[in-house]
């Protein structure tokens, strides 16, 4: 295998508080991120020599600063189970446990104090759905120590949805590349514990910000078609609409920037009719209490001079209106 060869794998292994980050090979220098609460890597990118340019403060003059890292590189986007955790939630054990492996933190910083969509779009992230970045609620840490073939780097980038927290660990250094490996398993494997549901999360956000986006509902381009199988967000939305015949949402159907205004509104409306009639005929809500417009290009969340950017674009959101 060439030193410069790039290697990108999408899994989806289950964790909790036992997934060990260990670098192999060398002394061992184990990181075990504390989500409390169960996880899963979504993505992993590899790069056996490659430089990463590791930010150091904030956007500022059309840029961010920062310090060019040279080595292996590994990129790992984890998504964690729970409503609960806010991001600083999930950053601090990581920030505690960085610091117990030696590293020192040389920037740190939360959503509009990064630079805001600047920052996020001035780095680099993996892409969605691997790795969602709420441009209201994020945060960034970057530290460097020196290991034993010279400096080694270590940047998160932490977020969340209504529905699971996000977090991407970039590490740079000499030695190999840090996997993700499996405690040793005792001789009886324990039951998975549940972890315990809020039905009432996504309404709570409706209620605090009047609107949420429905992020595990992903449409292709052009597209707007439903995935057929069970999506998390809809079950929650359903049962707590149905919970009280006074509550009324819209549903509002947004696009990325390819094609004409009208027929990106007309595809907008697909797609946010496409969830009502799930709402309605799969899922029993009276159709009273739904209904779905489009908006368009005219509401963006993100650039749509990007692919990524196109990508977060093309999103439902659910709007909290009063009864009539």
């Amino acid at each position: 295998m060439q030193a410069n060869m790039h290697v990108r794998r999408k899994v989806g292994h289950m964790a909790g508080l036992g997934l060990v980050l260990a670098v192999l090979g060398g002394p061992v220098r184990a990181l075990v991120p504390d989500f409390s609460a169960p996880a899963r890597i979504s993505e992993t990118t590899e790069q056996g020599r490659g430089t990463y340019a590791l930010p150091v403060g904030p956007f500022a003059n059309g840029a961010i600063p920062a310090e060019t890292v040279e080595g292996r590189v590994t990129a790992t986007a984890y998504q964690i189970d729970t409503r609960s955790l806010s991001t600083l939630d999930i950053l601090a054990p990581l920030r505690d446990q960085i610091a117990s492996a030696g590293y020192s933190v040389r920037f740190e910083c939360a959503d509009v104090q990064c630079g805001g969509y600047d920052f996020r779009f001035a780095t680099r992230v993996i892409a969605e759905p691997a790795m969602h970045v709420n441009l209201a609620d994020f945060r960034f840490l970057s530290a460097t120590r020196t290991g034993p073939a010279g400096p080694e780097a270590i940047s998160l980038m932490v977020s969340r949805s209504a529905l699971k927290g996000f977090v991407q660990v970039i590490e740079v250094g000499a030695a190999p590349a840090v996997t993700a490996v499996d405690p040793v398993a005792p001789s009886v494997a324990p039951a998975a514990v549940p972890v315990p549901a809020d039905p009432d999360a996504l309404g709570k956000a409706l209620a605090e910000r009047g609107s949420v986006v429905l992020e595990d509902v992903v449409f292709a381009s052009g597209a707007s078609v439903l995935d057929p199988t069970d999506i998390p967000s809809l079950v929650d939305l359903a049962n707590w609409l149905k919970a009280d015949a006074t509550r009324v949402v819209v549903l509002v159907g947004h696009t990325d920037a390819s094609g004409g205004l009208a027929a990106n509104v007309a595809l907008g409306a697909k797609r946010a009719d496409a969830i009502r009639v799930r709402l309605v005929e799969g899922l029993g809500v009276p159709s009273a209490q739904v209904s779905a417009e489009g908006a368009g290009y005219l509401a963006p969340r993100a650039s749509n001079l990007t692919e990524e950017g196109r990508r977060l674009n093309r999103r439902v959101e659910v709007v909290l209106v009063p009864p009539s």
